[in-house]
């Protein structure tokens, strides 16, 4: 995280903060059990937790079944607005999906066929890959030239349209999409994860203090600094840091977004209103070099050690 090493009522309130993350984490046990056992390079499950397993989407059937996860969440639970060739087919789709890697966590325990199980999902998609086509999503949103040109011997991917069913919404679920986001990027050589990131609505004022605690505590500096483009900023530095009291605004942080802090993840600078999807965005940027070490050592440096 980054903060104002000049300003010590910022690192008072930065110390707490973690304090606060820390107490977090040891009450709820966010960190679920996956026992490391022996797998073979040719299995692509990347972790298993009782019956819940991830791995990247087998074919178009797949796919199709984690569009229709996304359009019950975002459309039907978030109330986003899709173009009306996705209304009608009650999917979430647009041009990215063909040529991104879909990660699932799927429900073995579920009678039928695979697609039938899956109950939450992220969007990958690599550096080289967004080149060859049509770059970034993010970049829709947020001005990341600069950022990627700054660090031009390092890749990056993309991680997007995270989801999970609602009554799927524990640590093991979220524990087993990191682990599968965490294989991905050690497999194929990944240096930094950007992406965007949700506040429910389309007032960032209504997140104010939220919006305003990452600002002054987590904005991305010098060479891994971006912003919302020009014609989309809205402000995220709503109050001073003085104003702000922590354990309130990470009580209003989506945890998603406490997710990425746990990492170790910067933000860019200024939110995004999109209005489809009906939430205020903001872009996560996170280094490989930067994620908390507790959870290198936990994952592991190999992509395959994972599994129970």
């Amino acid at each position: 995280m980054i903060y104002d090493s000049q300003n010590e009522t910022v690192v008072g309130r930065f110390s707490m903060v973690t304090e606060i993350l820390e107490h977090d984490i040891r009450e709820r046990n966010v960190i679920a059990h996956i026992a490391p056992v022996s797998q073979t390079r040719n299995d692509d499950v990347f972790g298993r937790i009782g019956p819940l397993e991830t791995r990247l989407a087998r074919n178009d059937r797949e796919i199709d079944a984690a569009q229709h996860v996304r359009f019950r969440v975002f459309v039907e639970e978030m109330g986003a607005r899709l173009p009306a060739d996705a209304m009608r087919r009650n999917r979430d789709v647009d041009a990215f999906d063909a040529v991104c890697d879909h990660l699932l966590v799927l429900d073995n325990s579920i009678e039928g066929d695979p697609e039938d199980q899956i109950v939450g999902t992220y969007r990958l998609l690599r550096q080289e890959t967004a080149f060859a086509y049509n770059g970034f999503y993010s970049a829709s949103e947020f001005d990341i030239e600069g950022l990627i040109a700054r660090h031009a011997g390092k890749r990056f991917m993309e991680l997007g349209r995270s989801c999970v069913l609602p009554q799927y919404r524990t640590k093991r679920t979220v524990e087993l999409l990191w682990q599968g986001n965490w294989a991905y990027a050690v497999r194929h050589r990944m240096d930094a994860m950007i992406g965007c990131a949700s506040f429910p609505g389309v007032q960032p004022e209504a997140h104010a203090l939220a919006l305003s605690f990452l600002h002054h505590t987590c904005g991305a500096k010098g060479d891994w600094s971006a912003q919302a483009l020009p014609e989309l900023y809205r402000e995220m530095d709503m109050m001073p840091m003085e104003a702000i009291n922590p354990r309130k605004a990470l009580a209003g942080m989506p945890p998603l977004i406490k997710g990425y802090m746990r990492l170790g993840a910067m933000f860019g600078a200024g939110a995004v209103v999109d209005h489809a999807f009906n939430t205020t965005d903001v872009l996560v940027i996170l280094p490989v070099s930067s994620i908390a070490g507790r959870y290198i050592t936990y994952y592991g440096g190999e992509a395959y050690r994972f599994n129970g």
